[in-house]
């Protein structure tokens, strides 16, 4: 449910600390520039890869460039904090507009995901060596590559089994493999009005005909929600995630808060029901856990204190989930306040990997000021949408599908995964279904469904580029 607000988006370039360098390039000189390759970690099929360019020099510099080759059977695949060209076997990474400048002395870093056992070589940065004009050193034989830290996903077509156990690759929702996926679903609404709405019946209905790749389920906190019966909301939401484990599909978690607006709140409970809700489901691959769905009237520090709280009892339990941390101003990145929230999470990020900021969008009240924050955001922060609607805030009123075209348009070029508010038969026009579909268990086909409906439906049966 929506309250008027903007949008906007979150962040945090969270790294994958999951072994020391496989690869280095040789010892830069400290009296110029230099840059310096690193393999983050490797999992078999694919490795992350940091490059990390250091002004040893007395001038800043104003660009930069980085350029190499990558030996056959391997490529480059999603990257982050650069731009890249690709020639043949001729990699060149260029710099973004707002990391370009390097003080002397001073350094920044870029990324991507490769695919394949081998490593850049022949490095260039501005048009010279990579090690700053020193004559490289032979490197020592790399140690042998670790064996994969994720089990391959079992063969089958469903979107869990092709893509496996979920991790944040730079500022990208990657697959098992390595590979940026963007998934695409909708949400529950709350579950103690709508619970009638989430049937084996529409659950089918949701994965085989409309091809979801995941099912965000909404549990309110307060608003008749988890306070009034803990154990009872637990079981339920432990119940959809049995089914949608089932059919194949990602459960995101959501941790609906709404008003009160700071989270800290709420953290006590938020402890009890994560532990439970993560040391059940800790073996499974499609889990994904959203631990504040729309803080309001709050700073961004309560929010990452809330976050630097709770994360660490999530991963006592699952080491490997993907954590969706929500943003200020009803998850809008302060769009809907001072239009400050991406800068803020850059200058004072989440002290978590594995992580993801969230963004709200309704496109009819988040017009092209919410549309540039979150562009903004996706080139700085990885972002995943777990809320959005064709209409305006409040979830009713007439929708808007050129604007949200707009959001689509950006999040398919980006591989923003995102989630659609809502999959019930709620009065307004936000909810998917005609009013008594629910009740009759008429979920099949397009008969049912309201413009919100048959629109957003269509683009999820989209064909996945997994």
């Amino acid at each position: 449910m929506r309250r008027p607000r903007s949008l906007a988006l979150s962040l945090a370039a969270a790294v994958i600390a999951a072994g020391a360098a496989l690869f280095a390039v040789s010892p830069a000189s400290a009296a110029t520039p230099s840059a310096t390759f690193t393999k983050v970690s490797d999992w078999g099929s694919g490795w992350q890869g940091q490059y990390t360019i250091t002004n040893g020099g007395t001038a800043a510099l104003t660009s930069w460039k980085v350029e190499f080759d990558l030996p056959g059977g391997t490529s480059a695949g999603s990257y982050w904090d650069a731009l890249l060209t690709t020639s043949g076997a001729h990699h060149t990474f260029t710099n973004r507009e707002y990391n370009g400048r390097i003080p002397a002395g001073g350094s920044v870093t870029f990324g991507f995901v490769g695919s394949g056992p081998g490593a850049p070589a022949g490095c260039k940065l501005n048009g010279v060596s990579c090690s700053g004009g020193v004559t490289p050193t032979t490197p020592t034989t790399p140690p042998p590559s670790p064996p994969p830290t994720t089990t391959p996903p079992p063969s089958g077509t469903t979107p869990v089994a092709k893509n496996g156990q979920l991790r944040v690759c730079g500022r990208q929702l990657c697959n098992a493999q390595g590979r940026a996926i963007q998934l695409r679903g909708m949400s529950t609404h709350g579950l103690q009005w709508y619970s009638s709405c989430v049937t084996d019946t529409s659950l089918n209905v949701l994965a085989n005909e409309w091809n979801a790749d995941v099912v965000r389920l909404s549990m309110y906190i307060q608003e008749g929600g988890y306070e009034t019966d803990p154990a009872g909301f637990t079981a339920k939401v432990n119940d959809y995630i049995e089914k949608a484990t089932a059919r194949g599909m990602y459960a995101i978690v959501d941790w609906h808060m709404l008003s009160p607006g700071d989270p800290n709140v709420n953290l006590s409970r938020a402890k009890t029901f994560f532990t439970a809700i993560a040391a059940r489901h800790k073996n499974k691959t499609n889990i994904l856990y959203e631990i504040a769905n729309e803080p309001s009237d709050v700073h961004w520090s309560s929010i990452k204190s809330y976050a630097d709280q709770l994360i660490p009892v999530i991963r006592a339990q699952d080491p490997d989930g993907v954590v969706l941390v929500g943003t200020e101003d009803w998850s809008s990145l302060g769009a809907s306040g001072d239009g400050q929230g991406v800068s803020r999470i850059l200058a004072n990020p989440v002290n978590a990997s594995n992580i993801m900021y969230t963004f709200h969008f309704y496109a009819a009240s988040h017009d092209d000021y919410y549309l540039t924050t979150f562009r903004d955001a996706v080139a700085k922060l990885p972002m995943f949408v777990t809320e959005f609607g064709t209409q305006q805030a409040t979830g009713d009123g007439p929708n808007d599908f050129t604007q949200a075209q707009k959001y689509l348009d950006l999040m398919a070029q980006n591989r923003v995964s995102w989630v659609n508010w809502n999959y019930s038969d709620d009065m307004r026009s936000g909810a998917v279904f005609t009013e008594g579909t629910c009740a009759a268990g008429a979920y099949s086909g397009t008969a049912r469904l309201k413009p919100a409906g048959a629109w957003i439906r269509d683009r999820i049966r989209t064909p996945d580029d997994f």
